[in-house]
């Protein structure tokens, strides 16, 4: 039962991830990273089958690193997020990655934002979204309680909305998540913890993610 939802803030981006490694019906751990950094300022939520998620974020990783290296400027978050969209689609006929993503960066001229991908390379930018089977119950919460100016606090509390909803939907709801967030002075783990009172106590102490 994975899930990966996001919602962009007031000058910031937060990625939300289960942490649940499954093969069939069985769950392998519990403490799966499937957030990737991709760069100081950007984050990649993946979804899908274990094998391709694992190879096609790391994929994407390489190349913007690569880009930089080459041209001495990080591609902007829109630009990654049509890179990624675009071998999406060059694989779909060859041999597709079963992922679907939430691509959240923070652009000095742009701000923060965020991107839905799909397996069959669909993409569109949105300020709140959801993948997986928690879409069918969080989208309405987001819906409700969204709004575009949210601080961090806010943005938390409605993270943990969705995340109680999540589990009391679901009757095999993942035990833990991931939150990172990504903002002005970078991306990095925000808390392990799955609910706001947990959460709370982590905001002034967070985390670096490693490269």
């Amino acid at each position: 039962m994975e899930c990966v939802f996001g919602l962009v803030g007031d000058g910031f981006a937060l990625v939300v991830e289960d942490t649940s490694a499954l093969q069939s019906i069985i769950v392998q751990k519990t403490s799966e990273d499937k957030i990737m950094k991709l760069d100081s300022h950007k984050l990649l939520g993946a979804t899908g089958e274990r094998g391709d998620r694992v190879q096609f974020t790391e994929f994407i990783q390489k190349n913007v690193h690569l880009y930089e290296y080459r041209n001495g400027i990080p591609l902007s978050t829109a630009a990654a997020a049509n890179f990624t969209r675009n071998e999406l689609a060059q694989a779909l006929r060859k041999s597709p990655y079963f992922v679907n993503l939430i691509m959240a960066g923070f652009d000095k001229d742009a701000g923060p934002s965020m991107y839905y991908i799909d397996y069959i390379a669909t993409l569109h930018k949105l300020e709140k979204g959801a993948l997986g089977y928690c879409s069918n119950f969080i989208l309405s919460t987001m819906d409700k309680y969204y709004r575009k100016d949210m601080s961090l606090e806010e943005s938390l509390k409605l993270v943990d909305m969705c995340i109680k909803e999540i589990r009391t939907r679901l009757i095999a709801s993942p035990p833990n998540f991931l939150i990172k967030i990504v903002d002005k002075d970078g991306a990095r783990v925000l808390s392990w913890q799955k609910t706001i009172e947990d959460v709370a106590g982590d905001v002034s102490t967070e985390v670096p993610v490693e490269a």
